[in-house]
């Protein structure tokens, strides 16, 4: 695993379903340090759309997305 693909934080959304993966993921990026990683994982479908979106309009950075079979993997690196 190299050093991008190091998160601060981790984030198990598993089980959840829109919105809460986005609520959860809106408070561990409070809390996390700028230039830091969360990794978010989850298996709401909606949990992709939302996630990148969210990202895209609070001004952070998608670092890594993937999808393994059901989960959803996200870094999400804080900009700001």
């Amino acid at each position: 695993m190299s050093n991008i693909d190091k998160p601060k934080e981790t984030l198990d959304c598993v089980g959840l379903y829109c919105p809460e993966p986005l609520f959860q993921t809106r408070e561990a990026i409070d809390k996390i340090m700028v230039g830091e990683t969360l990794e978010i994982l989850a298996d709401d479908p909606a949990a992709e759309e939302d996630l990148k979106r969210f990202a895209k309009r609070t001004g952070h950075k998608v670092i890594k997305f993937e999808k393994n079979r059901d989960i959803i993997r996200f870094l999400i690196k804080k900009m700001k």
